[in-house]
């Protein structure tokens, strides 16, 4: 199988109606065995054939276990061998990639959540500036948070945009360095005035946003890409691992905000002569502050060099659809066709986002309120630094376990996105309504294991899954564009969030939040299709269809209903779908894929064309033979293919 043709979504050509040939009927049992290697693959389909999603439920549970029980014991194999070659290469395995892929998000991470951590650190010290705002602008206070999150937003709709016209790698390069310079500003920002120092901060932030906001549809884009490949067809570790893949990489999120509030504690205990209780020095808390910035921005600068040397396939897949489109620069037709098919999408992940940002947001409500109980109002800043670095550890739980289960066929991304919203939703709504009891002395263990749950599920539901299908459910060329689109829509959740919190007491906030998790929970139902297993080629594939106009030509598996939204199954999208017309398809495809080959040999060869002159790294001779005997002669098609100038992609 060492030499078999990598094949994918070529241009779509349909069953042969001629009756030249017969796809099905003229092979020999070898030959469908090899045929059903490469469209039918073992971890997709049974040895009878039938796709897993096309199984009756208990066959369905029985088959994705034990082959995933298979595929587990394989990688733990795979994981022993790598250990008793060298002990420390499981972990270099894991830092080349899951931790590398991520290292933008982790320094994210670090930073905008660092805004959050360091704010009562300046309250408590300025606190005729940070807390009563009479030496500072009030309007200046807010915007540090108002404006961090504009600057996300420009850069997740600007980035996403550049990154489908010029390229992923452009667009991960540029953002390390917007954000390598953001922080060297954040470290440097000073006035003459405290006033002056907190606009020069606030513009910094922004400055700082806009690269963050371009790391979002980058880091997913270009993660799911490389899990995916720029062959022409998909990977088994795409098939089975294409959402931990990116998901790893967004975990980095978690361990940036670990690593934050682990080192200010440090660098206060530092600075402030071992103790963490107030009253804080003036030095103290500005050492403290630029030193947190200052450790990021080393971190960064090299990650500028590694994506600018080290990272230079990274629009590779991009380049293929382009050539196979026959488009360069944007794909403004991709663009239209994504709004004419995939609208409803859009709503699902752009307004699922938008919710979970509430949630997000709306997770500090807990901290803030317990925190003030448990203390009995105490002014040091500690306890609130070492609950939040619990709450944080609690959320890292829930990335790992959402990145675990994430490629599970029988639970997956839709399931797991709507549990997450549902538990978000009664986390919120039963403190909501029996506020006072549960902020009461006697039962803030309670409220304290509520906000710990909601950190949890938020985690293992909604911010992991929203990053990935934002990006896994739309065609290659607009990929960044729809990515930064919805991440866009999160940020104004968060930025709605900021806002509101502002004019409502803490009670109706918990009156307010719980319903923006029954919202993306319905969203989610509606309009999400459920991708979990499904060969991200085959998305591709079909996309090839749509855009030469076929649509209803198109048979395969991504228009199976289990891939389907219930608004798509609703408006018959999946009533095409047929899996032996598509095998069919598939090895027609083929055909014209391997007749293309030769007309290019041909045209090589000054139109002189050679039976025995075969790419046997490319072919296998069986594949070669079946298209040899159920072809006309190989001279002839290369003539008419070069004549019309068809080649291979």
């Amino acid at each position: 199988m060492a030499h078999i043709q990598d094949y994918g979504p070529a241009a779509p050509h349909g069953p042969d109606m001629s009756g030249t040939h017969d796809p099905i009927h003229t092979m020999d049992e070898n030959e469908r065995q090899i045929f059903d290697y490469l469209i039918k693959p073992d971890d997709s389909f049974t040895p009878e054939g039938v796709y897993w999603a096309d199984l009756p439920l208990m066959k369905r549970i029985a088959f994705v276990t034990a082959y995933d029980g298979k595929e587990a014991a394989r990688e733990l194999r795979n994981i022993w061998a790598m250990f008793k070659r060298d002990p420390l290469e499981p972990f270099r395995y894991y830092i080349r990639n899951m931790v590398i892929p991520g290292a933008g998000l982790g320094l994210e991470g670090y930073v905008l959540f660092s805004i959050g951590n360091i704010k009562p650190l300046f309250q408590s010290v300025f606190k005729n500036c940070w807390s009563a705002a009479k030496t500072c602008n009030a309007v200046w206070i807010d915007a540090v948070d108002y404006m961090e999150i504009v600057g996300i937003i420009i850069g997740q709709i600007l980035v996403g945009v550049l990154g489908d016209w010029l390229g992923r790698r452009w667009g991960l390069i540029q953002d390390a360095t917007i954000m390598f310079i953001g922080l060297v500003m954040l470290v440097c920002a000073w006035g003459t005035t405290l006033n002056g120092w907190v606009i020069c901060y606030t513009w910094s932030l922004f400055f700082y946003g806009i690269g963050v906001g371009g790391e979002y549809p980058m880091t997913a884009t270009s993660g799911m890409e490389n899990a995916v490949g720029s062959g022409k067809i998909s990977t088994k570790e795409d098939r089975l691992h294409r959402g931990r893949k990116v998901t790893s990489a967004f975990l980095m999120q978690g361990w940036g905000q670990f690593a934050n509030q682990a080192i200010l504690i440090i660098l206060l205990l530092c600075f402030h002569h071992g103790s963490g209780n107030p009253p804080y020095s003036e030095v103290a808390a500005q050492w403290t502050y630029r030193i947190s910035f200052a450790i990021p921005a080393v971190g960064t600068l090299w990650l500028v060099y590694f994506r600018t040397f080290k990272m230079r396939s990274a629009s590779k897949q991009l380049a293929a659809a382009k050539k196979k489109s026959k488009v360069t620069g944007y794909d403004t037709q991709s663009l239209k066709l994504t709004f004419t098919y995939f609208g409803p999408r859009l709503i699902a992940t752009a307004g699922g986002w938008y919710c979970n940002d509430i949630f997000f947001y709306g997770n500090k409500l807990f901290q803030a309120e317990f925190i003030s109980v448990l203390t009995h109002g105490g002014k040091s800043v500690m306890p609130g630094w070492l609950y939040n670095l619990i709450n944080v550890g609690v959320s890292l739980v829930g990335y790992y376990l959402a990145s675990f289960l994430i490629d599970n066929k029988l639970y997956g991304r839709k399931k797991m996105q709507m549990l997450g919203f549902l538990m978000d939703f009664i986390l919120f709504v039963v403190p909501g309504f029996h506020y006072k009891y549960y902020t009461s002395h006697a039962h803030i263990k309670a409220f304290q294991a509520m906000y710990f749950l909601s950190s949890f599920f938020n985690q293992f539901g909604p911010n992991a899954v929203t990053f990935l299908v934002a990006a896994e459910v739309y065609p290659t060329p607009i990929r960044a564009t729809a990515h930064g689109f919805s991440a866009a829509c999160g940020k104004l959740g968060a930025l709605t969030a900021a806002v509101l919190y502002n004019y409502i007491s803490t009670q109706e906030k918990f009156h307010v939040v719980p319903w923006f998790g029954l919202a993306g929970m319905l969203l989610t139902l509606l309009f999400l299709p459920d991708t979990t297993g499904l060969d991200l080629k085959e998305q591709e594939r079909r996309w090839q269809y749509i855009r030469a106009g076929r649509e209803s030509d198109y048979h395969g598996v991504a228009v199976h209903p289990k891939h389907l939204s219930l608004y798509e199954r609703l408006r018959g999208v999946g009533k095409h779908y047929n899996a032996e017309l598509d095998y069919q398809q598939k090895i027609e495809e083929m055909r014209s894929d391997w007749e293309a080959t030769q007309a290019r040999q041909a045209h090589e060869k000054g139109g002189q064309f050679d039976d025995d002159d075969q790419e046997d790294s490319v072919w296998s001779s069986d594949v070669s033979t079946y298209f040899e005997k159920t072809s006309r002669s190989p001279n002839i098609v290369a003539k008419e293919k070069y004549a019309n100038g068809e080649t291979t992609q």
